[in-house]
């Protein structure tokens, strides 16, 4: 894919910086409001769709990269186990918030968690769309 006009890839690069904003606010804010890991997963993977629709996957392969996305998505599954297995350190049950009483107003460890998921979420599903846009035969 080559990409589209010059008009599209210009509202493109300013939508979708506000729409990274709005990802990034939605997994920060996740554990206080609706949102969370997964929906700020799949807003951030939007804007990245959003980018190879734009500017074509080899543009965005080469700012971002196949690697990128595999890497960011292991980091996240490993962060979701470590919060999980720090409990068992903790002397209690998988997942368990045992960072709630340092920090009352932050959530503890599940804004971690929705961070580790939006990781996870954001990254594949970006790596599907990449992969379903290799195969998209040439115009």
């Amino acid at each position: 894919m080559r990409g589209m006009t010059v008009i599209v890839r210009t509202v493109t690069a300013l939508v979708s910086a506000f729409a990274l904003l709005y990802g990034i606010q939605l997994v920060l804010y996740g554990h206080t409001s609706p949102g969370g890991g997964f929906a700020g997963g799949v807003v951030l993977a939007c804007c990245l769709i959003l980018m190879v629709l734009a500017f074509g996957k080899d543009f965005v392969a080469d700012v971002i990269g196949v690697r990128t996305l595999s890497v960011c998505s292991s980091v996240g599954a490993l962060l979701f186990l470590s919060v999980g297995l720090l409990g068992y350190a903790a002397r209690r049950p998988f997942l368990s918030n045992f960072l709630a009483a340092v920090a009352k107003s932050h959530g503890g460890t599940i804004l971690v968690c929705d961070v580790a998921i939006a990781l996870m979420v954001a990254a594949s599903l970006s790596g599907v769309f990449m992969a379903f846009s290799a195969f998209r035969p040439e115009d």
